[in-house]
């Protein structure tokens, strides 16, 4: 028996798009299914879209603190401007804000440390605004975290992530702050 989603079905899409677009196909299936059906079977046409309007929910939910991509292009643009020690104060202000304990001590392959709770991250971010991110930073970012006994390891990248750091990325369970998250991180000036 499977009790997870498949990722390419209907509802797993919709979860992934945006809000709107859920509850806007639950308008049209039930304005449709309430003009074609017969008078007795309204009832049902109000019900048939009723799924689509739950998936919209539920991906608002998820969606409520995302930041917008015109948000998320002017933080990228804010922390390429910034120096490394200006980046590494904003993230550390960003990672308080989130209810992290920020040690900003730095150590060997990384630049911070942060608690929450009783897990522990090495947080590298010297890099910061390098084009592409390759494997060999990931593995310092690795061994940093278990020569330091942290549990977990986070690496900032503004630029790209090639696939096969993507992949050594999931393998080693260490957390990519990138794009929308770097964003939700980062205080931007209007």
């Amino acid at each position: 028996m499977q009790w997870t989603m498949n990722e390419n079905s209907l509802f797993a899409i919709l979860l992934r798009s945006r809000w709107w677009l859920s509850f806007a196909i639950a308008a049209a299936i039930t304005a449709v299914a309430v003009a074609l059906l017969p008078a007795p079977y309204t009832a049902a046409g109000w019900l048939m879209g009723i799924p689509f309007a739950v998936i919209g929910g539920i991906a608002a939910w998820r969606q409520r603190n995302r930041p917008s991509s015109a948000r998320i292009e002017r933080s990228i643009m804010a922390a390429q401007a910034m120096s490394v020690a200006e980046f590494k104060r904003a993230l550390i202000d960003g990672f308080r804000s989130d209810g992290y304990e920020v040690d900003a001590t730095a150590g060997s392959g990384y630049d911070f440390t942060a608690r929450k709770g009783y897990r522990r991250a090495v947080v590298a971010c010297r890099r910061f605004k390098v084009a592409r991110t390759g494997v060999e930073p990931l593995r310092e970012v690795v061994a940093a975290r278990d020569a330091a006994d942290a549990q977990d390891a986070v690496y900032v990248a503004l630029g790209e992530v090639t696939e096969q750091a993507r992949s050594f990325v999931a393998r080693h369970s260490i957390r990519l702050v990138d794009g929308a998250e770097l964003a939700r991180l980062l205080p931007v000036r209007r």
